[in-house]
């Protein structure tokens, strides 16, 4: 009997974590569709009143974005560890963009942020902007939140080495008795109370970081009426090299976007119109495979999970059309991306897969990338021909 409860609690804990990741990702899928309608109601003509209702409802959503980025994120991190993104990084920016991020929150307050930075100016380390960020972030945003005036200090020291560069960050704010009588959890609720679930998150997140990042945290209380969490951490040197934004394709690409969800499509094809690209739309694998016949389009975007057909059997079908049409790219979008997945995809005949929720620069790379495979004729008179 034990035996068969432990399975059922296992099964529903397995459930328990699908149903969690599903429903993130379609509401973070939806965001991303408000975000898009709101870009291009922002691009009308509108009254006062209008403007002010749209800048509403795009700040809303991307609070409601940031704030499932940042619980998908600790989970991620409490389960499997920190996974980073490294890129050179100018560590007095850093510093900069902390202050920049924390004084008009603190200011509400009546905390001022104080900074600084002890380093060679352009001292440049291999790091991962946003988890340094978050570190700050979480010890930033517990410091404010146990005060109720007064000032907060964040420092950042880097020296370079034989080893690489040595970071020791610093956040000094003051000492309050009743602030530190209480545990992890009663500060975490603390700062949900006065500063919002995001940058409650944000302090446990703080912790996880460092640790995964192979770091050390201490706790250091001052002779008087102040306490400083301190971390170090050891990061490999970076020589600074100019980032390299992405370009658009040469000529205006014209695209075919399916998707049974029509909040999904709209993002798709806003995104094809951020890169100067032409899109129309199909709402099935079925209604795909019909459109694809003319051969009119330079690439596809296919969603895998659709009724009546669905993107794996639409891609098979185009490609056995044969001809210039069975020949045209064509991208999974898809929120299974997992290798093995991919790896099915790219066996029935797709050219890449770009995750949902998408981000514009992956969505970029893998059209660039598709497009750049097939020789997209450049000549303008055939690109308005293929468009019309």
């Amino acid at each position: 009997m034990k035996v068969v409860e432990f399975h059922n609690l296992r099964l529903f804990m397995s459930l328990s974590e699908f149903f969690f990741d599903r429903v993130t990702a379609d509401i973070c899928q939806q965001m991303d569709g408000v975000l898009a309608l709101t870009e291009q109601l922002q691009r009308q003509r509108l009254s006062p009143d209008a403007e002010a209702c749209v800048s509403g409802v795009e700040e809303a959503a991307s609070g409601v974005r940031r704030l499932l980025e940042c619980a998908i994120d600790l989970r991620k991190v409490t389960r499997g560890g920190v996974v980073q993104d490294p890129a050179p990084l100018r560590l007095r920016e850093l510093v900069d963009e902390v202050e920049s991020r924390w004084q008009p929150t603190a200011a509400i307050s009546g905390v001022t942020i104080l900074v600084s930075y002890d380093g060679d100016p352009d001292a440049c380390a291999l790091a991962d902007r946003a988890r340094l960020l978050q570190i700050f972030d979480g010890f930033v945003g517990e410091a404010v939140a146990s005060m109720r005036r007064g000032a907060v200090e964040a420092s950042l020291r880097a020296v370079i080495g034989p080893e690489g560069v040595r970071l020791q960050g610093r956040v000094r704010g003051a000492r309050d008795p009743a602030w530190e009588a209480q545990d992890l959890e009663a500060r975490v609720r603390d700062v949900e109370s006065r500063f919002g679930l995001e940058v409650a998150i944000g302090v446990m997140l703080a912790r996880q970081v460092v640790e995964g990042l192979g770091g050390s945290l201490r706790n250091e209380g001052g002779g008087g009426a102040s306490e400083t969490m301190i971390f170090d951490l050891l990061l490999p040197v970076a020589s600074e090299t100019p980032v390299q934004e992405p370009q658009p394709a040469e000529r205006s690409a014209h695209i075919l976007v399916v998707d049974d969800n029509a909040t999904n499509r709209m993002v798709a094809q806003a995104l094809c119109e951020m890169f100067d690209c032409t899109s129309e739309s199909a709402n099935d694998g079925a209604e795909a495979v019909e459109a694809a016949r003319a051969g009119r389009y330079d690439l596809i975007l296919m969603d895998i999970k659709m009724p009546v057909m669905d993107g794996v059997a639409a891609t098979r079908a185009i490609r056995a059309l044969g001809g210039p049409a069975g020949l045209v790219p064509i991208i999974a979008l898809t929120a299974n991306a997992e290798p093995e997945d991919a790896e099915g995809y790219l066996a029935a005949g797709m050219n890449g897969v770009v995750e949902k929720p998408m981000k514009p620069e992956h969505l970029l790379a893998a059209l660039q990338a598709a497009l750049g495979e097939n020789d997209v004729i450049e000549d303008d008179n055939t690109a308005a021909a293929a468009a019309a």
